[in-house]
């Protein structure tokens, strides 16, 4: 039997069982700092120079193992390993959890405030971009193994024959990407760390790669790699919560990647955005999800006055991020007429055993098919 949370890893310090020391970082789960390395498999494995100068050999299988095998059945083995799956919470946890965000709306900041904070978002992600270029995100081949639809054609069985039809029937006969018969859209792409992974390992010529971003300087970076290759992959400047049109027409894609991105819109303007990405996807395309979950470690280490909204916060450096819960998710997608294949919550305790430190992770995953 797998111990509660409560008993194996509270943080010991006055502020209460989740606080936590302020060099933890902010920004999601693909960071390079201290922590936070990518849905698990980093975690569990001490570095090995020798390997890394292979590591572009390695399918993705070699290079990670997939998530959820480890649990912690005695509290002395807290710290025997960087990471632990499927941790379980106690009620007394749940109720101190949700009286800390409590706290944070009491002293949340105006409306007011808040509108110039969010009306000036992506000032904000440009300067994150232009400070830390490539170098703050890891590449996250850990998709591989949560989303093996990046890997395999027949994943995906999307009705071709009936979009090829739709396609002669447009008046734009051209578009980036049109002559491939397997398209890709990354929502989020920052510097490029999903979209370079899953175009090196696919060698399938016939994939074909969107990539837009909020931040016109995080495209730059995506167009300036080396990897980049406009017979491939199309990276663009788009903000999925406006009014502007794609590159690409309705029902031309087979698969949307979305990892820690929707969590940086508002909540009110969450539900249009996934509507037009659904509109994009062909009969049988899927959507994967990947984002913050309520009572992530990050959600209740912020202060009052980083507090927009219910859930809903601005980091230090002035992105926004919202925390979800799993029926969030399911309302956002099936709302947009989507099926749900999978809806889960991740929840980690991450270790730090160098500092004999205990975290608790928790995201959302999940996997939406637009009918056939």
């Amino acid at each position: 039997m797998r111990i509660s949370a409560t008993r194996t890893c509270s943080v010991q310090c006055a502020e209460g069982l989740f606080a936590v020391s302020t060099w933890l970082p902010e920004h999601g789960q693909d960071c390079k700092r201290d922590i936070d390395t990518g849905p698990g498999v980093e975690l569990y494995t001490k570095p090995n120079k020798m390997a890394d100068k292979n590591v572009e050999s390695a399918t993705p299988q070699e290079k990670r193992p997939q998530f959820g095998t480890r649990y912690l059945n005695s509290d002395s083995d807290v710290f025997q390993h960087n990471a632990w799956d499927d941790v379980e919470w106690s009620e007394n946890q749940e109720e101190e959890a949700r009286g800390v965000v409590e706290k944070q709306i009491l002293g949340k900041l105006s409306d007011k405030e808040g509108e110039e904070i969010v009306k000036d978002a992506s000032s904000k992600w440009n300067k994150f971009y232009e400070k830390h270029d490539n170098r703050f995100f890891k590449d996250r081949h850990w998709l591989f193994t949560e989303f093996p639809e990046l890997l395999k054609r027949d994943a995906i069985p999307s009705d071709t024959q009936k979009c090829v039809e739709k396609f002669n029937k447009l008046t734009i006969t051209t578009f980036p990407g049109c002559k491939s018969s397997r398209r890709f859209l990354e929502i989020g792409c920052g510097a490029g760390n999903t979209v370079f992974p899953v175009l090196r390992t696919n060698n399938d010529s016939d994939l074909f790669m969107y990539a837009c971003d909020y931040s016109s300087t995080a495209v730059e970076i995506v167009k300036s790699n080396p990897l980049y290759d406009e017979n491939r992959c199309y990276a663009f400047v788009h903000d999925i919560s406006s009014e502007n049109s794609y590159p690409m027409p309705e029902e031309s894609l087979d698969a949307i990647i979305m990892i820690f991105v929707l969590s940086a819109l508002p909540w009110d303007k969450m539900g249009a955005a996934v509507k037009k990405l659904s509109a994009l996807l062909k009969p049988g395309g899927v959507i994967l999800f990947r984002d913050y979950g309520r009572y992530d470690m990050a959600q209740l280490r912020f202060k009052s006055n980083r507090c927009l909204g219910d859930n809903f916060y601005s980091r230090g450096d002035g992105t926004l991020v919202y925390f979800f819960t799993k029926d969030e998710v399911r309302t956002l997608f099936t709302d947009a007429g989507l099926i749900e294949e999978q809806n889960l919550v991740d929840r980690r305790l991450q270790v730090n055993r160098a500092r004999q430190i205990k975290m608790y992770r928790v995201w959302n995953q999940a996997k939406f098919r637009k009918p056939s």
